[in-house]
């Protein structure tokens, strides 16, 4: 049976997340988190895209991601074959690298692009034995960034989204940002989302 094509509008962000197969570690070291980056870098130059956030784990990553010229799955699937062609050099690996196709879902207001992000920022403190103790400690997430106030070191990162969507009585400034992160890390809407889209831990 043919796959059917997934939805894409150039307008909204898709969170996005994948996997590896059998949930099996796709990111041993640095350096295959590095290579990542340089594959999106790469990427990026072929069809433009904007991320807002991301947290790249063990065994899958998260991308608050918005695609403009070309439908979402042309960009992933240049992303994924870029990363798994790495992989499987470097550790000799044969069979199949990633779960499945990639999760998609399109994020379609304002505050649920804040509430998935917040979501994506809390992975390293939400796993059964915490990564971390706080959400700005964990080296692989965009949260660290905001929180630090550091300039984006990719082309395709904008830090500027997330902090102009605030709602009052947050300021809309980077501060504002990750206290909202930090207010939603208990919050029920984090926990529903969580358990519709299947991504707890």
């Amino acid at each position: 049976m043919a796959r059917i094509n997934r939805k894409w509008d150039p307008n909204y962000f898709d969170h996005v997340v994948m996997r590896g197969n059998n949930r099996q570690h796709i990111f041993s070291n640095r350096m295959d988190i590095a290579v990542l980056f340089h594959t999106l870098n790469y990427a990026n130059t072929k069809h433009p895209f904007t991320v807002i956030a991301y947290c790249i784990m063990n065994n899958h990553f998260h991308l608050l991601i918005r695609s403009p010229e070309v439908p979402l799955g042309k960009v992933m699937g240049l992303i994924n074959k870029q990363y798994s062609n790495y992989y499987r050099k470097k550790y000799n690996y044969t069979g199949y690298l990633y779960e499945s196709r990639y999760f998609a879902r399109m994020v379609p207001d304002p505050i649920a692009l804040l509430s998935v992000s917040a979501y994506i920022h809390q992975n390293p403190v939400a796993t059964k034995k915490p990564m971390v103790k706080r959400m700005e400690n964990y080296p692989y997430s965009s949260f660290r960034l905001y929180h630090r106030n550091i300039e984006s070191p990719y082309p395709f990162l904008d830090l500027t989204v997330l902090p102009s969507l605030l709602p009052e009585p947050y300021d809309t400034t980077r501060n504002g940002y990750t206290k909202f992160c930090e207010d939603f890390q208990h919050n029920e809407k984090i926990k529903k989302y969580i358990k519709a889209t299947s991504l707890n831990h």
